[in-house]
């Protein structure tokens, strides 16, 4: 290509809102990987120092820098897929010059396998195949949704089929009937809190916004699901994806925002496409542009495809690769809400908790709280995979007993098998097993058994796993995930690593144990941002419930 050529393409989004990515993603789909020539040519449109952008780009899995890079394929091992055979999988590719990536959402129906901008599904080369995601698993208990009460309605995903089915109510209402300080108030009244992992409450996160100096204002939707064993936002995106921009557009109108941004993971290529089709779609209907329904409000949303990084679900990552900087964790304080995209007054929210937004409007804060088990608010999404016979996404009220969702609602274990563990907070949340596992799906109780529920990714280990073998899975995923900003995690993830895959040198168990035991104390004290934080729960929790096998382990 000329270099006139490349000029005109940076040209093309040079004054766009968070350039940076799709400059380079038109790079890499024009050419099939990113060219020196083309770093170049961004570096100087864009006036980033050449040495840092460098280093941006290789920080991604995903950018390929060889000819024919992007086109060759990738194999899902994450931790569900290698119960299915990945590992195998990936070997019987490799002479096609197939490359192995981490968790790519599809845990409940593996082997995904990424070519281009295409997702393969199948166990081995001959039944690959092409297929949309599957639709949530309908509750057999009969409970009231939130999310995922509509979504199985035909052609739920078009505007079309979205207004038929009650969708964009929420923001006439709001739009025509309330003040943005009384959808603030209505929002948390409600108890919505963040369903991404943290928790935090909605309403007083938006309110802060809202009450921030600084503007533009931004309405950010994190939906970089990366983590092992989620796969609930892809479902949502896929087949009800207003729901999310109509959330999006509402927090807008309350916090006063005039942009928007939504951080999808490079992993759901046809999910990208359906969210542009949707923004496209709620721009021409006058949901979105410069005067939305015809209110003076300006509010426009810009889809943005990460290129592979765990760590850009932190929202400090995220923020930072949006910027078009090195996606490090940010510094807190300041905090987002004061200081988010271009350090001004930004909410981050989840797909998931975007998608409860415009049901709440419509039904109401006092239908909302009383969704949930006892005085517990809402509803909660459960990604369920691995060794359970029903495998999907499921809508449970918070305070469900977890137990009835895998025996009753999913069917319990494989045939002849018992479920020996499960990880929650897809991998964060480190294990449940024995006695622990009579929890209810709430923060609280599940916490009280030294983990947490997060965004709520659950992986069904039966009896006929190796659980050291599983923990070191775990921990080699968070090694090569952790960014490296800080030593704790960067060192401590690779020793414990090594240390599940051997003894690691120790002369004795308790040596090995105290050694592990120090680390993980370690990095949940000093790390920079949670992966750090969590992934010590995986070796606590194994030590916790499965010290025969540590000692076996040990043995050998």
């Amino acid at each position: 290509m000329t270099i006139t050529a490349n000029q005109d393409l940076v040209a093309t989004w040079r004054d766009e809102p968070a350039p940076l990515l799709p400059v380079l993603h038109a790079f890499h789909d024009r050419d099939g990987y990113l060219s020196d020539d083309a770093l170049r040519a961004v570096s100087e449109g864009l006036r980033i120092p050449l040495a840092e952008l460098f280093g941006t780009v290789t920080f991604y899995h995903h950018f390929a820098r060889t000819p024919g890079g992007r086109d060759a394929a990738r194999v899902c091992t994450g931790n569900v897929c290698r119960l299915r055979g990945a590992c195998e999988l990936l070997e019987s590719m490799q002479s096609d010059g197939a490359t192995a990536m981490p968790c790519a959402g599809r845990c409940d129906e593996p082997i995904p396998v990424l070519r281009g901008d295409q997702v393969w599904v199948g166990a081995t080369v001959d039944v690959l195949e092409r297929r949309v995601s599957p639709l949530p698993v309908a509750n057999p208990g009969g409970l009231e949704e939130c999310v995922f009460a509509a979504i199985r309605e035909p052609d739920r995903a078009s505007l079309e089929g979205y207004r038929r089915t009650g969708g964009y109510e929420g923001l006439l209402r709001v739009m025509g009937e309330m003040t943005p300080e009384q959808t603030l108030k209505l929002v948390g009244d409600s108890g919505l809190a963040g369903r991404g992992g943290a928790g935090f409450p909605t309403g007083a996160k938006w309110s802060a916004v809202a009450e921030a100096e600084g503007h533009p204002k931004t309405i950010v939707c994190n939906a970089d699901e990366g983590e092992p064993g989620c796969f609930k936002d892809r479902a949502i995106m896929d087949h009800d994806p207003h729901a999310l921009l109509e959330g999006m557009i509402i927090a807008a109108y309350a916090c006063g925002a005039q942009q928007g941004f939504v951080y999808l993971r490079y992993e759901y290529p046809e999910t990208f496409e359906r969210l542009e089709q949707a923004i496209v779609e709620a721009r021409a209907a006058g949901f979105l542009g410069e005067d939305i329904l015809r209110s003076g409000i300006a509010f426009d949303i810009y889809l943005r495809r990460g290129a592979g990084a765990y760590i850009c679900g932190e929202e400090g990552s995220l923020l930072n690769s949006l910027e078009g900087k090195h996606p490090f964790p940010r510094n807190r304080p300041p905090y987002p809400v004061t200081h988010g995209y271009d350090q001004k007054p930004t909410a981050v929210n989840n797909v998931e908790t975007l998608a409860s937004v415009g049901p709440i409007v419509c039904n109401g804060a006092d239908w909302y709280r009383g969704l949930g088990c006892e005085d517990h608010a809402g509803t909660k999404l459960i990604c369920l995979s691995g060794d359970v016979q029903r495998p999907g996404n499921y809508e449970v009220p918070i305070g469900f007993p977890l137990k009835t969702l895998l025996h009753d609602w999913a069917g319990g274990a494989l045939q002849g098998r018992t479920i020996q563990a499960v990880t929650m907070a897809g991998l964060s949340g480190g294990f449940l097993a024995g006695e622990d596992m009579d929890v209810t799906l709430d923060e609280p109780s599940v916490r009280s058994k030294g983990s947490f529920l997060g965004a709520g990714g659950i992986i069904v280990f039966d009896d006929s796993r190796n659980m050291v073998e599983v923990a070191a899975d775990a921990m080699a995923f968070f090694a090569h995930e952790s960014c490296g900003k800080c030593f704790p995690c960067r060192i401590g993830t690779h020793r414990i690593a090594e240390r599940l895959r051997g003894n690691g040198g120790c002369e004795s168990l308790a040596d090995w144990r105290a050694e592990v035991e120090d680390m993980g104390r370690t990095m949940r004290a000093t790390s920079a941002c949670g992966l750090g934080m969590a992934a010590p729960l995986v070796t606590d929790s194994l030590l916790k419930y499965f010290p025969d096998q540590v000692e076996k382990h040990f043995g050998s």
